[in-house]
């Protein structure tokens, strides 16, 4: 459907490695009106899985509409979202929600570990921190690695003020934060038993569609 103007070739767009690693969207009306995070706005012999990957400062956010980086002098970002016409993004190596002012970044918030999950309710953003990896040290500059923690953090999102956080002390990766109508989060999809695709389950993971419109599981199964 898309990709960044970095890795199209004579042949076609290349896509045999993880070249940028591209790795969220922050969506809007429609592609041309949408964001894409990168750790990298070119391709390189040192792709992003590599230990010796240079990460400070070289992520970038890529326009829909014009395949470029909009965005540029992030540190593996990740989960960016638009909320109320500004675009935003959770600097990982920092610790940050940022958002977007022209083609730099804006520290809105600093917490303590690698900023990861993204949503928006209202006045209040819920942005996820997870413990840095050890072998990844180096992907996380801007971090003390040692006291990163895994957690859910509610910032206010007016002042950057962190209101309340809920960690987890054993914890390690939080990977995705959203939220959902109360209706479909009453109990758990699945039981230690069964594994099958009850109702609630499919009522959490088919009931949307992209147009944001409800419809029931059965219609949207697929």
């Amino acid at each position: 459907m898309w990709w960044p103007a970095a890795v199209d070739a004579p042949s076609g767009p290349d896509f045999r490695r993880n070249y940028l690693q591209l790795n969220s969207i922050a969506a809007g009306a429609d592609l041309e009106r949408s964001f894409f995070s990168a750790s990298a706005e070119r391709i390189s012999s040192r792709r992003p899985g590599h230990l010796n990957f240079p990460v400070d400062q070289r992520g970038v956010i890529f326009s829909g509409k014009t395949r470029e980086p909009a965005v540029r002098g992030l540190t593996r970002p990740h989960s960016a979202r638009l909320h109320r016409r500004r675009l935003w993004v959770a600097n990982s190596g920092y610790g940050e929600l940022a958002y977007a002012d022209g083609e730099r970044s804006v520290p809105h918030a600093r917490l303590p570990g690698w900023t990861r999950g993204l949503c928006f309710r209202g006045d209040v953003a819920f942005v996820g921190t997870s413990r840095v990896i050890p072998r990844f040290r180096r992907y996380a500059p801007g971090l003390d690695v040692d006291r990163s923690v895994c957690g859910v953090h509610a910032v206010d999102v007016p002042s950057g003020r962190v209101m309340g956080s809920l960690t987890w002390p054993s914890g390690n990766q939080i990977f995705a934060v959203d939220w959902l109508p109360r209706s479909s989060t009453l109990g758990f999809p699945f039981t230690a038993t069964e594994r099958s695709a009850s109702r609630s389950a499919k009522l959490l993971f088919y009931s949307f569609r992209t147009d944001k419109t409800p419809t029931k599981g059965r219609r949207n199964g697929g």
